[in-house]
């Protein structure tokens, strides 16, 4: 696709009366006989990762194949998925199924290091008193295409992930509780407030107008404390100076942001009301999260999001799709076919929730597409059989066109107990990171 039309500045804005509004984009802010791809309207990759607990029902119980409600039947283009992913069969043709992954960085450990394992694939160095692992494929994409959204990245859950069942025996939760860190050292909180996710987004204050005076008053506090830690710098030693400038980092850091958020355009997007708060509804909750992820990528706002739809070792009830019995204890099936079937249930549950996400992301167009076509989804469990907490094969799907990198429609049977980061590095050189190796990858997988 070729645009023709005179070349209008993309930060244009109408002015008059003291204010200026920032204009959407039009074909006028497209340069003349220039590829679309070349353009601000080229279609921007967005990157998501979506967890869930206590692994999913495969092969590996007593029953055998006969009860996988998980692996897609047959192989390549013409396999089927199963009655979990079955909610996702309008869009099996950008989905891509594994069998045989493993991911040996969370082998026995129960439940204490397997969120923050699934995304890379290092063991974390428990000797050590504070967090000791390694960047996560989340963090590494938003280095790459986040650093010039007003949120790198974006962490959520659908409740508190400080489970007392999942935490270590030392009392810290520094993997049990994220997917994500953002270098070996620094784990971060995944919000499961609604309302604090709308703040880090859009601002605080209930109303446009009340977000916008927050935000020019936070500036105006950024400027002050930089003009007199600048000026203290000047009366310190050198080793304080050293201090003050990594304080300094994280202000400039803040401001930077501030800077993006100002200049972001939301005259296409329909802004809801804050939320009150955390839901008593959980269904809703989870639609809710879902909803500001897609806000978010609709309003370029990020362009990288996890999500842990349910907490490691939750006690979590599912009452409202008619299973009584807590998660986390439920996963503890024995291989008792009732209690292996409402397992199911709940896995089928989180993977429609999925599915409506996926359906609100290919209805909003996108470039020559839709925020779907422009997704790269990674949804899935770092562990296995619930109740033996191994961590092989591992429940993994692939999901979106990628902006057009992910083949998709196919289920590959990769070579028994492949690493899972031979996906993690698929993934970062699908992103254009260009990555010859990722935690312990052997090579990339083919076909993807």
């Amino acid at each position: 696709m070729y645009l023709t039309k005179k070349h209008l500045s993309r930060r244009t804005l109408l002015k008059g009366a003291g204010i200026s509004v920032g204009l959407p984009l039009l074909d006028a802010m497209i340069p003349a006989a220039t590829a679309l791809a070349q353009t601000a309207a080229a279609p921007k990759l967005r990157a998501g990762f979506f967890y869930i607990p206590h692994g999913a029902i495969m092969w590996n119980t007593a029953h055998g194949a006969e009860l996988d409600h998980w692996t897609p039947s047959g192989s390549g283009a013409d396999f089927r998925l199963s009655p979990i992913l079955e909610p996702l069969e309008a869009y099996k043709h950008k989905l891509t199924s594994f069998g045989y992954l493993e991911n040996k960085a969370a082998r026995n450990t129960v439940h204490t290091t397997t969120p923050a394992t699934w995304l890379s694939g290092v063991a974390p160095d428990q000797g050590q008193r504070a967090a000791s692992m390694a960047p996560t494929v989340d963090q590494i994409i938003a280095g790459h295409i986040g650093q010039g959204t007003a949120l790198p990245s974006l962490e959520v859950a659908s409740e508190t992930t400080i489970q007392v069942a999942a935490c270590s025996g030392g009392g810290a939760c520094y993997y049990s509780s994220t997917l994500s860190f953002r270098n070996a050292s620094t784990p971060l909180p995944m919000e499961f407030n609604p309302r604090k996710v709308f703040a880090q987004l859009f601002g605080e204050g209930d109303t446009p107008e009340e977000r916008e005076a927050l935000a020019r008053q936070t500036k105006s506090i950024l400027d002050l404390i930089s003009e007199r830690t600048h000026a203290l710098q000047r009366r310190l030693s050198a080793s304080d100076r050293a201090l003050l400038g990594d304080y300094l980092d994280t202000v400039r850091e803040i401001e930077r942001r501030v800077e993006l958020a100002e200049q972001r355009d939301l005259s296409a997007i329909e802004v809801p009301e804050a939320p009150i708060g955390e839901l008593d509804s959980f269904d809703e909750q989870v639609r809710l999260m879902f909803d500001l992820i897609a806000l978010a990528y609709q309003a370029d706002l990020t362009r990288v999001a996890s999500y842990i739809m349910v907490a490691e070792g939750t006690n979590r009830t599912y009452n409202h799709i008619g299973v009584s019995d807590a998660f986390h204890p439920l996963s503890h099936h024995a291989n008792n076919v009732d209690r292996l079937l409402k397992l199911a249930r709940i896995q089928r549950y989180h993977v429609e929730r999925f599915a409506d996400f996926v359906a609100k992301l290919d209805s909003i167009p996108d470039g020559e597409g839709s925020l779907f076509d422009n997704s790269l989804l990674m949804y899935g469990s770092n562990m296995s059989n619930s109740d033996r907490h191994n961590n092989y094969p591992l429940p993994t799907i692939l999901v979106g066109g990628g902006a057009g990198t992910l083949a998709g429609g196919r289920h590959i049977d990769l070579p028994e107990r492949t690493t899972l980061a031979n996906l993690h590095l698929t993934v970062l050189n699908k992103v254009g990171l260009e990555m010859r190796s990722f935690a312990d990858s052997t090579g990339e997988i083919a076909g993807v």
